[in-house]
């Protein structure tokens, strides 16, 4: 089948890469300045030490989409009312869409802009990060997870061939939230400045994160919204879980879910690089859930406030005491 990728940076060269290393017809679509760096080929590595070397289609604008039977739209959430609307002028009727992005609102942000065409709900579990020009490298175990529907089996047959895991799910909508609750370590990791291993290896770090997940949690429960539970232990588990003693946690952590040492989370990446981050998308969504309830969400409120200000060249290295005193959340 003929794949593109619109919005290729980290998660589509990768999931990009993987399914061109395999075979498959791969046309990988972004910023001129990423495409440039992958002139000479495209590497992609994860957990394990393994790597793949390709050399996929390039293309700057979507119009490379117009032969393609799956588009999958990896843009950052704020981009999705532009990459569709670019779309709907491109796409053939018969392409499947598949958005794997983060937040909860972004597929039927695609379906307004493309009435008629199939538009899924996808997930990706697991953190990529550029290491280098042209390589980008999987730090964490995980699965694509994608809308189960008979347009969705094409794309899953290739992901497999490429031994590329990935589950059909007839409960996506749960699926995001769950992967939204997940994300909300994305603003901490960003604000403490370290690698996502570090950063989860300190209680303070952990306990900012539990308050953030508990309070989504509650939001979520208040909006009868079901959450899917992408771990091997259930989301208010983990959250009983990360105050524990570091001594404690570590194990049960390492059996959980595996961690790349250097991985660091994309809103971090995003800051690192003065790019606009995606916490009004993630911490944002539950102050909004919340407050259409009735209620508040101020550890994510406060998380949001400082991920900002942090955008806007304030502090962006936070002790992990130093988060829990701004969040008022005992360290």
């Amino acid at each position: 089948m003929k794949i593109a990728v619109l919005g290729a940076g980290a998660i589509g060269c990768w999931i990009g890469g993987r399914l061109a290393a395999a075979g498959e017809d791969v046309t990988l679509i972004g910023r001129p300045r990423v495409m440039a760096e992958l002139d000479h080929g495209l590497e992609v590595s994860e957990l394990g030490d393994r790597s793949w070397q390709v050399s996929p289609k390039l293309a700057t604008d979507a119009s490379a989409t117009s032969d393609a039977d799956c588009v999958l739209v990896t843009v950052k959430s704020a981009a999705t009312a532009e990459a569709a609307a670019e779309l709907a002028r491109a796409i053939g009727d018969r392409a499947v869409v598949a958005s794997f992005q983060n937040g909860v609102r972004n597929p039927q942000t695609l379906r307004d802009a493309l009435p008629g065409r199939t538009v899924l709900a996808g997930m990706v579990a697991y953190n990529v990060a550029r290491v280098g020009p042209g390589h980008y490298h999987r730090g964490t175990t995980g699965e694509l997870m994608i809308e189960a529907c008979p347009a969705a089996e094409p794309f899953v047959a290739a992901c497999r061939h490429a031994e590329l895991a990935i589950e059909a799910r007839a409960d996506m909508a749960a699926v995001q939230w769950g992967k939204l609750v997940m994300n909300l370590n994305n603003a901490i990791n960003a604000l403490s400045g370290k690698s996502l291993f570090e950063q989860l290896s300190d209680r303070a770090f952990r306990r900012c994160l539990a308050a953030a997940q508990r309070e989504a949690l509650d939001a979520c429960a208040t909006a009868k919204l079901p959450i899917a539970r992408l771990l091997a232990l259930s989301p208010r588990m983990i959250v009983r879980l990360l105050p524990m003693p570091d001594w404690a946690f570590r194990p049960i952590a390492n059996r959980v879910a595996g961690v790349d040492p250097n991985a660091r989370s994309s809103m971090a990446d995003d800051l690192a690089a003065g790019r606009a981050t995606e916490v009004d998308y993630l911490q944002g969504e539950i102050v909004a859930l919340a407050e259409r309830a009735g209620h508040a969400a101020p550890i994510n409120a406060k998380l949001a406030e400082l991920v900002h200000a942090a955008e806007a060249g304030g502090k962006r290295a936070f002790t992990g005491a130093e988060l829990a005193e701004a969040l008022g959340v005992r360290a």
